[in-house]
């Protein structure tokens, strides 16, 4: 009998969520970001990106929250990809950008509105998703 009744994160598979080719073609038509959301509420790369727009801004408790918003958009895509809390969420497939730029627009909001409790608990979540994700996101 094993001794960790835990799974092995290194065993589960990656997690690759649909591709948005509607929203891919709104965001290169220039639409603004937000009537993309509107469009397509249910996009966590639609949120993360007015996320990182409120950011730009200054404004920290907007981005929060759309980033909030974005978050859970990716973690219902997520589930519904068969995701179980766990495992990898690889950056290199495109579809997995949006939750992990939720993720990342999420924690620096944390941190900003300190509230380090939730920023550690997003960089755990970022980190274990893949960790070249950060650097890439910060690298823009």
């Amino acid at each position: 009998m094993p001794d960790n009744l835990l799974p092995n994160p290194s065993t589960n598979p990656e997690t690759l969520l649909a591709a948005e080719p509607e929203v891919d073609a709104a965001l290169a038509a220039d639409a603004p970001i937000a009537s993309v959301v509107v469009s397509y509420p249910a996009s966590s790369l639609a949120w993360a990106l007015l996320a990182d727009e409120a950011w730009g801004r200054g404004a920290t408790v907007e981005s929060y929250a759309y980033a909030r918003v974005g978050y859970h958009r990716g973690l219902d895509a997520l589930r519904k990809a068969g995701w179980r809390g766990v495992g990898p969420v690889p950056w290199s497939h495109e579809p997995n950008r949006g939750v992990l730029r939720s993720l990342f627009a999420l924690r620096r909001a944390a941190e900003a509105i300190e509230e380090p409790g939730e920023a550690e608990r997003l960089t755990q979540f970022l980190d274990g998703a893949d960790p070249a994700a950060a650097e890439a996101i910060a690298r823009g």
